[in-house]
């Protein structure tokens, strides 16, 4: 043992269990397959903390299915060691649980270690399309029920919930645009790009280059405007602040009862990787904001986000 750490450990600052955790490689399960927001940000973060744990390796281990509420359901019941962690979404700890009245866990039943990042948001249309602003769509969508459609990737997914928050705001109904729905984000961008929906939001990284290219047209973006297409308006600036709440994120979290030693080794790792420039330069490149915080403020983050898409489900009576 290193004299400091041996020093920590005498006075009582440091436990022998905090030293030696991991005592084997990590397995980051990643609840959506290999290319995605979570598979990415989960990657960044398991290729820069393993040099703040013991250098032992972060094994990332894709296991898809049921808007990633298989891979939750795996790591809430593995053993409680640390060992085992949760790359969690926004699916699988908002809408899912707000969503399935039936899911196999709760939102709650998890150790939070820290927020990662955000994903900004943005609702568009073709760059061709007759609606130059939010107003003008929403006035479409209004006089003309049920004609307009928006591309989105399954009815439990930020895609979709975003086009119902914002209908919702707008005073408007489920019906009265028609969503249809698509196997991944991408496909999500690529149908307005083709011409096979009218809109869509989607998270930013399918569709700023996009908007520069001169594809698409932005109607705002969430949480607030982006450096790389100054031009697009926040939702704030465009009449409905409340979409600002409307953001992709990702979280890592264990499974209930997490030792204290435990948790506190991921604090200081976040902590360290919140001053890792390589870490900062790999979250920049794949479109997140990175947005670490503690195990308390990410448990009332992740709590936010589900009480809010547990009022929309409710307000569209679209629980199951």
């Amino acid at each position: 043992m290193k004299p400091w750490i041996a020093l920590l450990v005498s006075l009582g600052i440091f436990s022998s269990a905090y030293a030696q955790y991991p005592s084997k490689p990590i397995t980051f399960v990643i609840p959506f397959a290999a290319g995605g927001d979570s598979d990415l940000s989960g990657r960044n973060v398991a290729q820069h903390a393993q040099k703040y744990l013991n250098n032992q390796p972060i094994i990332s281990v894709n296991r898809v299915g049921a808007s990633g509420t298989i891979a939750a359901a795996a790591v809430r019941a593995a053993p409680a060691d640390g060992h085992t962690l949760l790359v969690a979404r926004i699916a699988t700890h908002a809408i899912m649980p707000a969503l399935e009245s039936k899911l196999s866990y709760k939102w709650n039943e998890f150790t939070m270690l820290s927020l990662i990042e955000l994903n900004p948001f943005i609702c568009f249309v073709k760059a061709d399309a007759p609606w130059k602003n939010t107003a003008e769509l929403i006035a479409s969508t209004r006089a003309y029920p049920g004609k307009l459609n928006f591309s989105t990737s399954g009815v439990g997914t930020s895609q979709n919930m975003s086009v119902q928050y914002l209908m919702t705001l707008a005073g408007l109904t489920k019906d009265h645009a028609v969503g249809i729905h698509y196997r991944s984000g991408g496909e999500v961008t690529t149908a307005v790009l083709g011409g096979q929906v009218h809109f869509a939001c989607n998270n930013a990284p399918t569709v700023i280059p996009q908007i520069k290219a001169g594809a698409l047209r932005g109607m705002f973006v969430m949480p607030a405007r982006l450096a790389e297409i100054p031009e697009v308006p926040s939702a704030r600036e465009a009449g409905f602040p409340d979409m600002e709440k409307i953001v992709g994120w990702t979280a890592l979290m264990g499974p209930p009862g997490l030792p204290k030693e435990v948790v506190e080794r991921w604090v200081d790792v976040f902590a360290r990787l919140a001053k890792d420039s390589d870490w900062q330069t790999g979250n920049a490149r794949i479109g997140g904001v990175a947005a670490i915080r503690s195990p308390a403020e990410t448990e009332k983050f992740v709590r936010e986000q589900y009480e809010l898409y547990d009022r929309l489900v409710g307000a569209l009576g679209i629980r199951q």
